[in-house]
């Protein structure tokens, strides 16, 4: 794929709040923290509405459980679609996803650079999280799990980590319209 393909992609993405990276490593873990097999990440720009309007604080803590649920089974349902065994969740991925939302929504970035935890690989290594393969999708603003799966399968680089077949599973997190996807491949 040419630099131009590359731009039409970011460009397509741009509107809907997204973000996309993936990376493939080596089997053992000192491998995988010293060196990327593959790496592809996708870029955008934030949405213009970064906000869930209409929602309090309240009302979006008591929403995360059926939201995350929501997440997980859709994905498991687009999964299917494409003949893909169903994710599964991890308790441990679970928590840093939910930990990156909260990081993200505190700390007001839109990023899979965290000032507190660095690459979502660092943190996965910070949550003694081991994989042969992982990728994250962050995605803000999007107001049900539905429109955010949409955004997601809409853009090719999400679409990509949702379908992998490298991933085992999943851990979603979900704080004030803030939305994270981490995936792992045991």
């Amino acid at each position: 794929m040419n630099l131009t393909q590359w731009k039409r992609i970011a460009a397509s993405t741009t509107a809907a709040g997204l973000i996309a990276a993936s990376l493939i490593v080596p089997a053992s873990a000192e491998a995988a923290s010293n060196s990327f097999h593959s790496m592809h990440k996708t870029y955008s720009q934030l949405s213009s509405d970064s906000t869930m309007t209409g929602q309090s604080t309240v009302a979006a803590t008591a929403d995360t459980s059926a939201f995350v649920a929501q997440v997980v089974e859709l994905v498991n349902q687009e999964r299917s679609k494409a003949g893909l065994q169903a994710l599964t969740v991890d308790t441990a991925l679970q928590t840093m996803a939910g930990d990156k939302a909260i990081d993200m929504y505190t700390n007001n970035y839109f990023s899979h650079t965290s000032p507190t935890y660095g690459s979502p690989f660092d943190m996965m290594k910070t949550y003694k999280i081991s994989f042969r393969a992982a990728g994250e999708n962050i995605a803000k603003g999007q107001t049900s799990p539905a429109q955010v799966m949409n955004s997601w399968m809409n853009s090719a680089g999400h679409k990509a980590n949702i379908l992998s077949k490298n991933y085992t599973h999943i851990g979603v997190g979900y704080t004030n319209g803030v939305w994270v996807q981490e995936f792992i491949g045991k």
